[in-house]
C-alpha cells in the first residue's frame, strides 16, 4: 500500500504541473467518503500549496452525473481550484458547469484509486499533451468519422461544425475542467448523426469490466436496443430512466495516456492508448445540446478509427505520431 507521504507527493505535482494552484488562491476537495486516501492527499497537498484549502464532502449519488447537494454547488462557484475525487462523476453536471463559468479550475476524479493515483498521473504531460492535441486537430477538422472494431463495432458520426476537446493535465487557465488521471482527445458528434452498432466490448462506467460485451443498436443517434446480460440490461435501465436524452449517443472519445491500463475502472480505462470510448447521455459540457443528467462511457477494445476515410487508428495503434 502506498504511503500518505507518497500520495501527497503525487498530489503536489499534480496540483502544481496541471492545477497551477497559487498560494492566494482557495482549494476546494469535494468529495463523497468513498475514496478518502485520495481526497486526503489531495487536502493536504492544498494546504501546503495555499492559504486556503477546504474539505466538503456529501452522500454518494445514485448515478455519474447526478448533481450534488445545493450547499455543495454553491460552494464550487466560490473556488479557485476544485479537486473532485468521488465515487459518481460530477463533470456532467449543471454544477460543475456553473463553477467553471465563473472561473474554476476543475479536476474531476470519479471512481479514482490510489493505484491508479500514482500509475496514471505519473506521465511524461509534454508528449502526452503533443498526442493529445494532434487527435484533438484532427477531430475538430472532420466531416464524418467511423469506428470499427473485431468486436463487432461499425458506427458513423457526423462531427462537422463540432470542436474537439483536449484532455491532458492542462487545467490552468480560468474555467479549463478535465480528468485526473488525463489522457483523451474527445469530441460531442451531431445530434442524431450516429448510425450502426457499437459494441462495448472492455469495461463500463458504474460497472467496471465486462466479462460480456455490450451490443448497441444506434439509429439517428438514439440508442434504441441493448444486448448482453446482465450489464446490458443495467445500462438501458440506467440511461431510459433519463428518458430519451439518455440514450443519446454522446461522445467520441480517443485514449492517450501511455501509462493508464485497462483495468476495470473507465476513468483510467478511456484513457489508455489503444482504446476508444463511447458515451450515452449528458454532452452540453462539451459542445453538444443534450441535457440528461447522466453520463456513462463504455470502452472499445483494438478500433479502428477513420475520418473523412483517413484512418487515424488501426486496430489499437495510433498512427498519428
Amino acid at each position: 500500500m502506498l504511503e500518505k507521504v507518497e500520495l501527497k507527493e503525487i498530489a503536489r505535482r499534480a496540483l502544481v504541473e496541471c492545477m497551477a494552484l497559487q498560494n492566494n488562491e482557495t482549494a476546494l476537495v469535494v468529495t463523497d467518503g468513498t475514496v478518502p486516501e485520495v481526497a486526503g492527499a489531495f487536502w493536504q497537498a492544498a494546504r501546503e500549496l495555499t492559504r486556503e484549502a477546504i474539505w466538503m464532502e456529501f452522500q454518494p449519488r445514485s448515478r455519474h452525473g447526478e448533481e450534488p447537494p445545493a450547499a455543495v454547488a454553491a460552494s464550487m462557484t466560490a473556488a479557485d481550484v476544485l479537486l473532485l475525487p468521488t465515487s459518481r462523476s460530477l463533470s456532467h453536471t449543471r454544477a460543475r458547469r456553473k463553477a467553471c463559468e465563473t472561473g474554476a479550475r476543475v479536476a474531476s476524479m470519479p471512481m479514482i484509486t490510489t493505484e491508479m493515483m500514482a500509475r496514471a498521473l505519473a506521465v511524461d504531460y509534454e508528449a502526452m499533451r503533443s498526442l493529445t492535441r494532434k487527435y484533438v486537430e484532427v477531430l475538430t477538422a472532420s466531416g464524418v468519422a467511423r469506428v470499427t472494431s473485431p468486436g463487432g463495432t461499425d458506427i458513423t458520426m457526423e462531427l462537422k461544425g463540432r470542436i474537439g476537446f483536449m484532455d491532458a493535465g492542462e487545467l490552468q487557465q480560468r474555467g479549463a475542467s478535465g480528468n485526473l488521471p488525463a489522457g483523451e482527445a474527445y469530441i460531442a458528434p451531431l445530434e442524431g448523426s450516429a448510425e450502426g452498432v457499437v459494441v462495448l466490448d472492455g469495461s463500463l462506467a458504474g460497472w467496471g469490466r465486462l466479462e460480456e460485451p455490450i451490443i448497441i443498436e444506434v439509429k439517428e443517434g438514439l440508442a434504441v436496443r441493448v444486448e448482453g446480460g446482465e450489464a446490458a440490461r443495467w445500462l438501458w435501465e440506467s440511461l431510459t430512466k433519463c428518458g430519451e436524452a439518455g440514450t443519446a449517443l454522446a461522445e467520441l472519445g480517443i485514449g492517450t495516456n501511455e501509462k493508464a491500463i485497462v483495468s476495470g475502472n473507465i476513468l483510467e480505462d478511456e484513457k489508455a492508448i489503444g482504446t476508444v470510448h463511447i458515451a450515452f447521455g449528458d454532452n452540453k459540457g462539451f459542445g453538444g445540446k443534450v441535457e440528461a443528467g447522466i453520463h456513462l462511457d463504455g470502452l472499445i477494445l483494438k478500433p479502428t478509427v477513420e475520418v473523412d476515410g483517413e484512418v487515424v487508428i488501426k486496430e489499437g495503434r495510433l498512427l498519428l505520431r
